[in-house]
């Protein structure tokens, strides 16, 4: 039996394409890099217009001016003391608060605990005890920020002390033995006893007259200071009477105050280092609540005073 076999298809083998030439191969790849570039340059405008439409505006955002602290002022009259300066800060600080909106840092405690002790009055004083600052603490208008604390404030003060402290001249004052801080004192009695400009150097010739002839100085503002007595209230007997060393209408306390019972200004300071040439060693308020009467003489103070109700 003869197989029979499935006819045989002859199949031709692949034909091979020539290769390209060099010339088609870079045609093609200019083509290529030509639209992958286009791809590419399609998709960069697709995520740039996408961004845009969500983030708006590609310029860059300028920088928002920071808005300057708003500036404040406070004023200290002059004869205030150091708690005057204290209740001024506190009033001030409600001001800002209730008009300005804002709220600084002094505060009334932290400036009377920045005063409360100092070497400085030591040092003009020659014994290097601590005291407070009354009597440094230069009374004028000072500019500060919400930010500035009581203790800059203070600074400020004590500088503008300085400024105007350089202009005194103690030549004077030294030749009859008295150290800055003895001037100084007797400056702030002058702030305190004289409203007339043209009296501050009476009253300081009045207070030399009498240490010089070792009379207590019997001014009642040392008195209400030393007692905490407010001038719109009478002075007592019983207070008079006192033995607190501020009561200089006590004839057996002679001499200066402690300390300055305010903070002068630089009119007053000059007026302490440079009395008038007088031979007063009385003044007593006139009816007019403003000038004084002075006098050498005890008689003529004494019938003054009674004329006018002061006796």
């Amino acid at each position: 039996m003869v197989e029979q076999r499935a006819p045989v298809r002859h199949v031709p083998p692949p034909q091979r394409r020539p290769p390209p030439s060099r010339g088609r191969i870079a045609a093609r790849r200019v083509l290529t890099l030509i639209l992958l570039a286009g791809g590419l340059g399609l998709v960069g405008w697709l995520v740039v217009q996408g961004v845009g439409s969500i983030g708006g505006s590609d310029e860059p955002k300028k920088p928002q001016p920071v808005a300057a602290p708003p500036t404040l002022k406070i004023v200290f009259p002059e004869g205030f003391t150091r708690e005057e300066m204290a209740a001024r800060i506190r009033a001030v600080n409600t001001i800002a608060r209730k008009k300005r909106k804002v709220s600084p840092k002094l505060s009334a405690q932290a400036y009377l605990r920045a005063t409360a002790s100092s070497k400085i009055p030591g040092k003009f004083a020659k014994d290097g005890k601590r005291r407070a600052l009354e009597g440094f603490l230069f009374p004028s208008t000072y500019e500060f920020e919400p930010r500035t604390t009581s203790r800059q404030l203070v600074k400020q003060q004590l500088q503008a002390f300085q400024e105007n402290w350089r202009q005194v001249d103690l030549g004077y004052a030294k030749s009859k033995n008295l150290t800055p801080y003895d001037v100084l004192i007797i400056a702030s009695l002058v702030e305190k006893e004289v409203i007339a400009p043209e009296e501050r150097g009476l009253v300081a010739a009045v207070i030399y007259n009498r240490l010089h002839a070792g009379m207590n100085l019997g001014i009642d503002a040392t008195t209400r200071y030393g007692l905490h007595v407010p001038g719109t209230e009478p002075l007592h007997q019983s207070q008079l009477d006192s033995d607190n060393p501020y009561n200089t209408r006590n004839p057996n306390i002679k001499g200066l105050t402690p300390t300055p019972i305010a903070n002068p200004g630089l009119a007053a300071m000059q007026a302490a280092a440079h009395p008038a040439k007088v031979d007063y060693l009385f003044f007593v308020r006139k009816p007019d609540h403003v000038h004084h009467f002075f006098t050498a003489s005890e008689s003529e103070f004494q019938a003054y005073a009674d004329a006018h109700g002061f006796g």
